[in-house]
């Protein structure tokens, strides 16, 4: 089943491939459909930088974890519908939600699905960019690759322990693409997916 993706930017590479894309406008919270998913939930609010920002400026907007719901809708969504949900690696939003930690390689489960550490750099990335993921409605999800390349730049602010450790940094646009054959990876993850069979199901 043609999965739907969920929380994509306006100009995302998902878009040109012709796939049911939900963006901000359409608002990815309305989606009430039966097809496996693939999820991006915005993570500004789930990092160490989010604490930061709160305690600096304040405001419930800069709240750590106020993203308005939409990592518990795509958890959910996932739980309910099966495919596979994607955030960076060491989010917040992990422990919130009672997601095991990811195992150091390999897919380990988490209750009712599986999770991951995956390097983007491994997909053409120019930097590390480290990922977790979150699968459900598979016994047995297909393997991505697993390798850890060292990326050539950076994402976010300059090491502070000196220039020698720092890379150059990568625009805000290019940091958080999704690498289209990282993309296409995730397509066919989430394909494999079916709508889960639990006792506790969410439907």
């Amino acid at each position: 089943m043609t999965p739907v993706i969920l929380f994509v930017q306006p100009d995302s590479h998902y878009k040109s491939l012709g796939l049911d894309c939900y963006d901000e406008a359409r608002d990815a919270r309305t989606y009430n459909g039966n097809a496996p998913v693939v999820a991006h939930p915005p993570c500004q609010r789930w990092g160490n930088m989010g604490k930061a920002n709160w305690a600096r400026y304040g405001g419930e907007h800069n709240r750590p974890g106020a993203d308005g719901g939409c990592f518990k809708f795509a958890l959910d969504t996932v739980n309910r519908c099966g495919g596979v949900l994607e955030h960076p690696a060491s989010t917040h939003a992990w422990p919130a939600y009672g997601l095991q930690r990811p195992p150091k390689s390999g897919w380990g489960r988490s209750d009712n699905g599986w999770v991951c550490e995956v390097w983007q750099s491994a997909y053409g990335h120019r930097a590390n960019k480290k990922t977790w993921l979150y699968c459900a409605g598979t016994e047995a999800p297909i393997e991505p690759k697993w390798e850890r390349i060292v990326g050539t730049h950076q994402v976010g602010f300059p090491d502070k322990r000196g220039k020698a450790r720092n890379k150059p940094n990568l625009s805000k646009r290019e940091a958080n693409a999704t690498p289209p054959e990282f993309a296409q990876y995730l397509i066919e993850l989430a394909s494999t997916c079916t709508k889960p069979k639990y006792p506790d199901d969410f439907c």
